[in-house]
């Protein structure tokens, strides 16, 4: 077992979901929803056997629903202002509290999430959560905060548009008037309850946005359903008040802290470049002084913005304008696979802070129609993300079965996501549940799995990596347009990993220059080696500056093992 950390995303509310009604706007009655529970002890460590090491359950805090909870004392939200009947996860109406969906009993919601913490840990995972830190529902109220707590908001001068210790951002004298129908919000009335006594919701005076949208008439598109945190920038000036600490930096601090006593081993920190890095710095630093083993993961998309992230603190970043983009593009014909030695060496002085992913709740399905239309061209993007460097590497729910994300679920629409709008279910998964997956949804989870197991069990992965791009230029026998190839190397274990972006089987020949047997250290001589994807097993000779025959199947790739036997005492 290496140190490469694998994460599992789940988006709690649909994971364990098994209800396959699945009706267009449905309620939690007609849909149903996922719960802590379905974590059970066994589908844990299914999970961790599959090779992860960390499981980010998506969704937990109690956020803005259409859903009625107000028999259990949790305040009723306007629809208005709530996307989808189940409502925007990144919409927090509690910090302090978690999802009453997700409960079996909702009076024990707490406990019941605390178990999953337990359970999580008994089955060797670690547990991540999200942390919303930009902005909160519009209707925010904490009911479960501790003793002593003061709500956001509850102290601010909201005669003023800015102050450096409000907790939000103000336009005084303004109701809140967006470009939609306040009764229903933009959903429009066709897909709301008919309701008389329904009154228009109200907000004044209006506060500015989620997406810093700092007037009083949001549109459609913007995050109209959120509201602002303030850390004391002045954005009119653009000009930050950090001196004395604004009251948001403690109140945000103290959250963190709060979750990190109950045992949570990461956070997962949603739109992190749009808080101050000065904040980052000062509340990363005070939550790992008292505990130090726990995992800050910033959702950062401006590659300018990297280094000073990492530098407040961040353990590790996105890479998505990056890395992901890139694969993509190749996946889809649409960029040459060449490019990836580019967008690793764009980041490669921190290399080990990077998160390469393929999908996440807000990207489209690789399968989907939106991007490749099929989970097998996936196949060579996993192998390539997953392998080529030690740093993590993330898989979202679904993807291992090949999950389209072409429903048609409510406020998500058809978009080739997976809604977190909309209570739904996931196709792939209730039958997998039921053992009915297609022979390639079979295909596909089975070169996840192998490729899940590779990356954290081979020694090699912990070892260097060096590509091998450059010594390969576009010839009869390498397509440097379509394939991609490289080696990692720790100890007596290479692995030499070739993949093909092409819908057409491959016969090819890849060069290894004697800079790379010097580097690695790798003894030439013939060796007998496995492909850990397929078992095959192929003589290669493997010497400086030769070539080395092999066939790849279409849209696939080859994980070619070799090792030097240790010299016998």
């Amino acid at each position: 077992m290496n140190n490469k950390i694998l994460i599992y995303q789940v988006f709690t509310r649909l994971y364990g979901n098994r209800n396959e009604t699945r009706k267009e706007w449905g309620s939690i009655t007609d849909n149903g929803s996922g719960k802590f529970n379905d974590f059970d002890l066994k589908t844990l460590k299914h999970i961790k056997d599959m090779g992860f090491s960390h499981i980010w359950f998506t969704g937990v805090l109690r956020h803005a629903t259409q859903t009625d909870y107000s028999a259990y004392g949790i305040p009723l939200q306007h629809p208005a202002v709530v996307k989808g009947k189940a409502g925007s996860p990144y919409a927090i109406c509690d910090y302090y509290d978690v999802d009453p969906d997700l409960a079996v009993n909702v009076k024990k919601r707490m406990q019941e999430f605390e178990a999953l913490i337990t359970r999580t840990h008994k089955a060797g995972l670690k547990v991540i959560i999200d942390f919303v830190p930009n902005h909160v529902a519009r209707q925010y109220e904490s009911i479960a905060k501790p003793e002593g707590v003061t709500d956001l908001g509850h102290d601010d001068n909201i005669s003023e548009g800015f102050n450096p210790q409000n907790n939000f951002y103000y336009c005084p004298g303004e109701h809140f008037d967006p470009y939609f129908d306040l009764r229903y919000g933009p959903s429009g009335q066709e897909h709301a309850e008919p309701r008389e006594d329904l009154q228009p919701y109200k907000e004044y005076p209006a506060k500015s946005t989620g997406n810093d949208h700092f007037d009083s008439s949001p549109g459609v598109n913007d995050w109209y359903e959120t509201v602002k945190l303030n850390y004391g920038v002045d954005y009119w000036a653009h000009y930050g008040h950090f001196s004395p600490i604004p009251d948001t930096w403690n109140k945000m601090t103290s959250i963190l802290l709060f979750w990190a006593m109950k045992g949570v081993d990461g956070f997962r920190c949603d739109m992190a470049e749009m808080v101050p890095s000065a904040f980052w710095s000062w509340a990363i630093d005070k939550v790992k002084f008292t505990y130090n083993d726990i995992d800050f993961i910033g959702e950062v998309y401006d590659p300018r913005q990297y280094r000073e992230y990492l530098g407040a603190g961040f353990d590790y970043l996105y890479d998505k304008v990056g890395m992901y983009d890139t694969v993509r593009s190749v996946i889809c014909g649409n960029g040459s696979s060449s490019f990836i030695t580019g967008a690793w060496q764009a980041t490669d002085d921190i290399r080990s802070h990077m998160l390469y992913f393929l999908e996440n709740h807000d990207e489209q399905r690789i399968a989907s129609e939106y991007f490749a239309s099929s989970a097998v061209r996936g196949i060579p993007g996993l192998v390539a993300s997953a392998l080529m460097q030690s740093n993590p590497f993330m898989l979202y729910a679904g993807e291992e079965y090949g999950e389209r994300g072409m429903d048609k679920e409510g406020f998500s629409g058809q978009d080739g996501r997976t809604t977190i709008f909309d209570y739904w279910s996931l196709d792939t998964l209730c039958r997998a549940a039921k053992g009915q997956l297609t022979e390639e949804e079979k295909y596909i989870y089975d070169i996840h799995e192998k490729v899940l197991k590779i990356a954290r069990k081979e020694k090699a992965i912990d070892g260097e990596f060096y590509d091998l791009m450059y010594v390969n230029p576009w010839s009869e026998r390498f397509d440097n347009n379509r394939h991609y190839a490289f080696l990692r190397k720790n100890g007596n274990d290479t692995l030499l990993v070739v993949c093909n972006f092409s819908d057409m089987n491959a016969n090819i020949s890849v060069n290894i220059p004697r800079h790379a047997i010097d580097f690695l250290q790798i003894t030439e001589k013939q060796y007998t080696a496995t492909d850990l994807l397929s078992g095959l097993k192929q003589k290669l000779d493997i010497k400086g500056d030769q070539a080395v025959p092999m066939t790849i199947p279409a849209n696939s790739a080859r994980v070619w093992k070799f090792t030097k036997r240790a010299a016998s005492k």
